[in-house]
């Protein structure tokens, strides 16, 4: 028979107990309902020549758009890469804010460095490199504070966030080197 999920984010992260690089969360909606998915990245050399990009769960020509973003606008040289991209737990989704998560696990496989397993992510990502905002910011900053996250990125252009109504710290970012600066210090 059927069984009530009461919280099917929890069903769509793994809590690994090593720190994993090319894992980023992100804070998306499905219909009406927030959701933390995992979004799971493998960046290697291509070793055939052409390199492959393949996306289950997320729309490949998005990936391929992102990181053409990556390329041009922040200097990431990715173009004799193979990247893999995988939405954890079998979910396709096309939520915009996802973007932000997919780049961030993306270089974090590129760089083989783990991002803070404490953060989560909620922006589209312009062909500019900017931070857009997307619908819904305050329930998908609630669903990361209720699992226990304790920052998300967001777009500092997100109407109507007060940070004094949540635990959750909000970090508010304009473009994306400002996001590689607060995730790799560099």
């Amino acid at each position: 028979g059927l069984r009530e999920v009461s919280n099917p984010s929890e069903l769509l992260i793994n809590h690994h107990e090593d720190e994993l690089s090319g894992i980023a969360i992100a804070a998306a909606m499905e219909g009406m309902r927030p959701l933390l998915v995992e979004v799971q990245a493998l960046v290697s050399t291509a070793a055939y020549g052409t390199p492959q990009r393949s996306a289950t769960g997320f729309d490949t020509k998005r990936l391929n758009m992102l990181l053409a973003v990556l390329e041009k606008r922040c200097g990431f040289k990715l173009g004799q890469k193979d990247v893999f991209l995988n939405l954890a737990g079998g979910v396709r989704m096309d939520d915009p804010a996802l973007d932000l998560a997919v780049v961030c696990a993306v270089l974090s496989s590129n760089v083989d460095m783990a991002l803070p397993k404490d953060v989560t992510f909620c922006a589209e990502v312009g062909l500019s490199g900017e931070l857009r905002p997307v619908t819904r910011a305050e329930q998908r900053i609630a669903e990361a504070e209720k699992l226990g996250y304790k920052r998300i990125m967001v777009s500092k252009y997100s109407k109507g966030i007060d940070q004094g109504n949540h635990k959750i710290k909000v970090i508010q970012l304009g473009k994306m080197e400002e996001v590689f600066r607060t995730l790799f210090g560099n």
